[in-house]
């Protein structure tokens, strides 16, 4: 019955980060498809014969009727002039054209497209109570003779939505997309206009082509749209599809000439005294287009934000590997030059603890590899209360310098504290109950205490079962996002977390910032940030090496990594007070804590818009500069990975799964991430999670342990 409680949990644990990450696709899809990205279609047909059109319609005038199975054109009176605009609204021209328009009071015929009436409503609604007329002109501007009736339909409909969500109104003019004057209608074109006609539809073509999308020049736009001899006309020109300067001032010229030789500019039914192409659409149509228009504006908002943030994810990114490789080489070339060292060498014994929880697979392989080391110690094996005789394995093994201390179950920190309490000695190291050592790590570890400044001292956390996919990718990040990264907060002196697998204080540090805490789940690094404040140093050991079991299972990942993603959070909130404090406290809030909050906590979850992009520009386009940046990014990747591995004297091999990583691990992190910060900003509370161990590190690769007697530990 547990088990089914389990398997039903699991998906509402999912729930939140699924539907955020369906949503943003979505809206991603939506604007895809509004800047007609998606389902665009630019093919143009070449002309063709024309002897199946009416000859009536090819003499005729530019408003052709084949409504109700007619074939009737009508002509624009004499010394009138509709002025009319193809492929708007423009956010920058469509206002201008407008403003030209009200200043000389002329109306027009805006044919809009769906794709621009949606983003742009409110200049839809403006050309309507202005007085100026709306026609379709498609939704994605495609030619409609190369496309099937329902994709006619489907852009007829999307355009009359956008028109409706936009201005409220329903229209009966239309301009077809590459369309000409009467007399270039063919046998091609012909039967889309008879099928337009059928639903209800007047097209209207033109009689005089500004031709203002060549930008000709001023003059050339008016001579081109001038009717002669003081006929009527239907002028074409552009309000959008690019830059529409002449078009402007062409427009404010030709007004007031044309205005002085008679002529009148009004829109098309009211020059041919025809009712109004405008009718008033309320009810469920009405909130349909609204809600439309609503949901194009949200997408294109939603864009403009992840475009931001893709921004400042690239420049976190960048920033991060520059900082890491120039500052990790610095900490290398400090640490490493000849005659280094931290102070007087660190000699005296030291107390290991080892806080256990149900560790009997893996607690021998820990305590025998502690007093294989080549460091005077005390070990302390605090139990807090095992259900699987953790302790019991402990004590049967009667080696020297071991004890353990029994509790009842209380958490980590408890036991920890608990085992401070019982340490004989001032500098004490932690380490987990599924970590081993090797010989040389608890003495390399605590040399950095010959400087009394020094309070505590991170080890080199690495993972022991590497020899599974999951391990390797989790190799990979230990060596690289973990080590790389404490060489750079070693030299920034703002190290976030001693890592609990391998890691010293010193017992006076502890006591003063009040040992360690159950206010947050990464106590870790609650304890560092509190030893920072305090004025303490807190820096790296790269040689003090610790082989630690990583997660083997997606679902124990998950929840190690949940606990370590909130834990932080929890801890950046708990020392928030540092930022406005004097000090080594204030300097750490300053300084440590924007760095990791923007490395480990911001750049995490914006990290996904590297990938969210990818897939829109393979989708929709430019695929490939989108494939050149990604494959850019990831080589940034791994040559600051190919460093951090040479710097600890790791094999390459591994990498060779990196891109791998990238593409699989790197999104199951970004769920964890997601789904952690759901969790804070509801409040929610997250309990600690036992993984289950496997006894997977017996020993140090590489090194073969020794029991007290000689012989090989197995």
């Amino acid at each position: 019955m547990a088990s089914r409680t389990r398997r039903r949990r699991l998906p509402l644990r999912l729930l939140l980060p699924v539907l955020f990450l369906v949503a943003l696709m979505a809206m991603l899809m939506l604007r895809g498809y509004v800047h007609s990205e998606i389902l665009a279609d630019h093919r143009v047909q070449p002309p063709a014969a024309a002897d199946r059109v009416p000859e009536k319609v090819l003499e005729g005038g530019p408003v052709i009727d084949t409504r109700g199975g007619r074939a009737e054109t009508l002509r624009v009176p004499d010394r009138h002039v509709v002025l009319t605009f193809d492929d708007g609204p423009d956010p920058l021209w469509t206002p201008k054209v407008l403003d030209v328009l009200k200043k000389h009071d002329a109306h027009a015929v805006f044919f809009v497209t769906g794709t621009m009436a949606s983003r742009y409503p409110d200049l839809v609604r403006r050309m309507v109570d202005e007085g100026h007329e709306i026609g379709l002109h498609t939704f994605n501007h495609p030619d409609l003779s190369l496309q099937s009736k329902d994709r006619i339909d489907w852009e007829l409909s999307q355009n009359q939505l956008a028109i409706t969500g936009a201005a409220g109104i329903r229209t009966s003019l239309f301009r077809p997309p590459y369309s000409s004057q009467a007399g270039a209608m063919d046998n091609v074109s012909w039967p889309v206009t008879q099928y337009i006609g059928d639903r209800g539809y007047i097209t209207v073509v033109n009689t005089h082509d500004s031709e203002d999308w060549r930008k000709p020049g001023v003059d050339e736009i008016i001579r081109r749209s001038t009717p002669e001899d003081g006929e009527g006309g239907v002028v074409l020109m552009h309000d959008s599809g690019g830059e529409r300067h002449q078009t402007v001032r062409a427009l404010d010229r030709m007004l007031p000439e044309l205005k002085d030789k008679g002529y009148t500019f009004a829109n098309l039914t009211q020059t041919l005294d025809a009712p109004s192409a405008h009718s008033p659409v309320a009810g469920v149509e009405l909130w349909k287009g609204k809600a439309w228009v609503f949901l194009v504006q949200i997408s294109d908002n939603i864009t403009a934000v992840l475009v931001a943030g893709l921004a400042v994810i690239g420049f976190l990114v960048i920033a991060r590997f520059v900082l890491m490789l120039v500052l990790s080489a610095a900490h290398a070339r400090k640490v490493r030059r000849r005659g280094f060292s931290w102070g007087p060498p660190v000699t005296e014994p030291v107390t290991v603890l080892v806080p256990a929880y149900n560790e009997a697979k893996c607690i021998e392989d820990t305590v025998r590899s502690l007093v294989a080391g080549d460091h005077p110690i005390e070990v302390i094996v605090v139990d807090d209360g095992s259900s699987d005789g953790t302790a019991r394995i402990v004590e049967s093994l009667g080696l020297p310098g071991v004890r353990v201390v029994r509790q009842l179950n209380a958490g980590k920190p408890a036991a920890l504290n608990r085992g401070v309490a019982n340490a004989r000695y001032d500098i004490i190291v932690m380490m987990d109950g599924d970590t081993v050592f090797e010989p040389t790590t608890v003495r390399e570890l605590v040399q950095p205490f010959g400087d009394p400044r020094v309070g505590a001292v991170a080890g080199n956390a690495k993972v022991g079962n590497k020899d599974k996919l999951i391990g390797a990718w989790q190799h990979i990040e230990y060596v690289m996002g973990f080590n790389l990264d404490r060489r750079m907060y070693d030299v920034l002196r703002c190290m976030p977390t001693i890592p609990g697998a391998v890691g010293a204080f010193r017992r006076t540090a502890l006591e003063r910032v009040g040992g360690m805490s159950d206010d947050t789940l990464a106590e870790d690094t609650d304890i560092t940030m509190a030893i920072h404040r305090d004025g303490w140093k807190v820096v790296y050991a790269e040689n003090a090496r610790a082989w630690t079991e990583a997660p083997e299972s997606v679902q124990q990942l998950w929840s190690q990594r949940y606990r370590w993603s909130y834990g932080t959070m929890q801890a950046i909130w708990k020392h928030r007070r540092a930022v406005i404090e004097r000090g080594p406290s204030g300097r750490f809030g300053r300084v440590g804590l924007p760095l990791v909050s923007l490395f480990m906590v911001l750049a995490p979850l914006l990290a996904p818009l590297i990938d969210v992009f990818l897939i829109y520009g393979l989708v929709f386009g430019p695929t490939g500069p989108t494939i050149l940046a990604w494959f850019a990014v990831l080589a940034l990747q791994a040559a600051c990975a190919a460093y951090s591995f040479f710097l600890d004297k790791e094999k390459l091999t591994p990498l060779l799964s990196l891109p791998l990583q990238q593409i699989l691990y790197r999104q199951l992190m970004y769920v964890v991430l997601l789904q952690s910060w759901i969790t804070a900003l509801t409040g929610g509370r997250l309990r600690w999670q036992k993984l289950r161990r496997k006894g997977g590190v017996a020993a140090p690769p590489g090194a073969q342990q020794q029991a007290l007697d000689g012989t090989p530990v197995a």
